[in-house]
């Protein structure tokens, strides 16, 4: 279809009917998704949620398995090692698998394995257990974040990016209460509290992959769509994407896309950043149960309770990021910077100060600054994104380096850093989190043109929206890119709003 026939054909929608159209999209994903990345996260944090069930008594999870505090820091980095091994050849399956099956069998598979942790009989079991976990959970999310480019423009990205972290930090409330009822079971049937949480979170994901498997959608014009979208609307589906978008019938692999990817300076500069802040971010989520139980607010089983406002925080302040991003006022990046300095300033304060009300406060805050850091984040990933092997492969590799914050980050606690309230460990997140901020300053470089193309793009169909039409002269220029900046300032095309 040529350019004059594909924006005839965008303008014969109005803006009533766009809205119609992605409603139907919003229906079949956001909650799906939502609850997918939710019960992932409660099933991944439960680690750290079941290592302070019955401290100190004979059956806690440490005294049975016969583990030191380092050793247990393990269950966690050796979780993320598997992730960062299988990340990459979990998601170049996706378009041939397709993703409803591929999704469907991750989730299966891991609910399976989480279900057997309940059996486990040393720490050498544990570890094994939790490396497989890892290996069947591996391409979840950048599977779901490749697939949603094929649904949502990079710059409605911060949408459904905006419903899957907001139910993943929903999962801090929902697991502290699962683990705080499933504490009660201590002792029943002959297993521990900590075996229960592991057997029944895992029975409901093996449950909830059926769920995946009736209703997950695969792409725009995939044969399963057509039962919900008409032609018409299939074919409006893909020809509002930017040119980079992945498309339903794209081959299912492509050498030249990786290769771009390995190639692109974009690709280590957003995973330099990744890296840095999930560092500090996966340190202070696996060491959060532990901090809050020894602040001396609670006692057993109530300090699961403490876990649950730096959740709460953290959901309402995604929703408003949510919100702030979809009226493009600045970049994303530009938000980003803020959100940084934020994050930075609460680790140094968990860096140097022991007041227990003060330090509860920046568990809250840090964890919340950390968590809402990554809606922009993935958006502005997405605007850079080329092509279904591209996006699959980038997203993928990406993420399973950036996961290395996850190995290293638990290390960080060691037990010998306790005596103070684990200042060090504390002060070199801070730092890893100061120079992540410098590494989106680089990265803001890179993408500066594509970023400004993003924004005067959606504030253009935002005007149009309020006219009831559809914006289509004009689109986002990724392959060859507008110049919007000489040297540092501003020349060129003026943004139009």
């Amino acid at each position: 279809m040529s350019e004059s026939d594909k924006e005839a054909f965008l303008a014969s929608f109005s803006a009533e009917d766009d809205k119609a159209i992605m409603r139907k999209v919003d229906r079949r994903f956001l909650l799906l998704i939502g609850l997918m990345y939710l019960i992932k996260n409660v099933d991944y944090a439960n680690a750290a949620s079941v290592k302070v069930l019955q401290v100190k008594q004979p059956s806690n999870i440490m005294k049975e398995l016969h583990m030191t505090s380092d050793q247990y820091n393990w269950v966690q980095s050796i979780y993320f090692i598997a992730y960062i091994v299988f990340e990459v050849p979990s998601n170049l399956l996706l378009k041939k698998v397709t993703p409803r099956n591929w999704q469907t069998r991750i989730m299966l598979s891991w609910g399976i394995v989480l279900a057997c942790h309940a059996a486990v009989k040393n720490k050498e079991g544990l570890y094994a257990a939790r490396f497989i976990l890892g290996m069947m959970e591996a391409g979840m999310f950048p599977g779901l974040a490749a697939q949603l480019c094929s649904w949502y423009r990079s710059d409605e990205m911060g949408k459904p990016i905006m419903w899957m972290f907001g139910f993943q930090n929903t999962s801090g409330i929902v697991g502290s209460l699962l683990a705080y009822g499933i504490s009660y079971l201590n002792g029943k049937g002959g297993l521990s509290a900590w075996r229960w949480v592991y057997l029944i979170e895992g029975i409901f994901t093996i449950f909830f992959s059926a769920v995946v498997f009736l209703v997950l959608p695969d792409y725009p014009k995939s044969p399963r769509s057509r039962s919900w979208l008409t032609p018409r609307e299939q074919q409006y589906l893909e020809l509002r994407l930017s040119e980079n978008a992945p498309l339903t019938h794209d081959s299912a692999f492509s050498k030249s896309e990786i290769w771009a990817s390995l190639t692109d300076p974009r690709t280590y500069s957003f995973m330099l950043s990744q890296i840095l802040l999930n560092l500090g971010g996966y340190g202070l989520s696996w060491q959060l149960p532990v901090i809050t139980t020894n602040l001396g607010f609670a006692g057993l089983p109530r300090n699961q309770l403490l876990n649950i406002p730096p959740a709460g925080a953290t959901v309402l302040s995604i929703i408003a990021a949510g919100w702030f991003m979809k009226r493009a006022w600045i970049t994303r990046p530009a938000f980003i910077m803020f959100i940084m300095a934020g994050a930075t300033t609460f680790f140094i304060v968990l860096a140097t100060v022991r007041t227990p009300g003060v330090v509860y406060a920046a568990c809250v805050l840090g964890t919340m600054f950390y968590s809402v850091y990554f809606i922009p984040f993935w958006a502005w990933r997405s605007s850079t994104l080329k092509g279904t092997t591209g996006t699959a492969f980038t997203l993928a590799f990406q993420s399973c380096v950036g996961q290395v914050g996850g190995v290293i980050g638990p290390q960080l606690f060691q037990e010998r850093w306790a005596h103070n309230g684990y200042r060090a460990s504390f002060a070199i997140c801070a730092t890893a989190i100061g120079v992540g901020w410098i590494a989106n300053c680089w990265t803001w470089w890179l993408t500066r043109n594509v970023e400004w193309d993003v924004r005067r793009i959606r504030r253009l169909r935002i005007k149009a929206g309020r006219e009831n039409r559809i914006f289509a002269e004009d689109d986002v220029k990724v392959y060859e890119e507008r110049k919007f900046y000489g040297g540092l300032t501003k020349r060129g095309e003026e943004e139009v709003v």
